[in-house]
């Protein structure tokens, strides 16, 4: 069992920045993958970025050289870096664990871009 708790959401103006964080209740070494997902209202949720315990990386085409997501091992620890956001990037944002066959969510966090 992993649980996962999302920490940083809010409103920012277009162009801005907000780091979300996310933390696991056990070693994320031990988990296989984690991500950010998100969902916008009408919209299905969609990848947004994700670490494999490898620590190889991900992106979605839309946040490439925007968003930068990385991790502390002894915090237990993702974070999200969103850069240059964009009214497109609103969305609930999830955090995803993946671990033996199993998929975590936690319970989202708002992220609202409008001046």
């Amino acid at each position: 069992q992993v649980q996962l708790e999302e920490f940083g959401g809010g409103l920012v103006q277009p162009g801005g920045s907000l780091r979300l964080s996310c933390a696991a209740s056990r070693n994320i070494f031990s988990i296989t993958v984690m991500g950010w997902y998100r969902q916008a209202p009408g919209k299905q949720r969609e990848l947004v970025a994700g670490i494999r315990n490898t620590g190889n990386t991900n992106y979605a085409d839309s946040v490439k050289g925007r968003f930068t997501i990385s991790r502390d091992i002894a915090k237990n620890t993702v974070y999200l870096q969103m850069n240059s956001l964009k009214p497109e990037d609103t969305a609930v944002y999830y955090c995803n664990g993946q671990a033996a066959g199993a998929t975590y969510w936690g319970q989202g966090t708002q992220v609202t871009v409008s001046s």
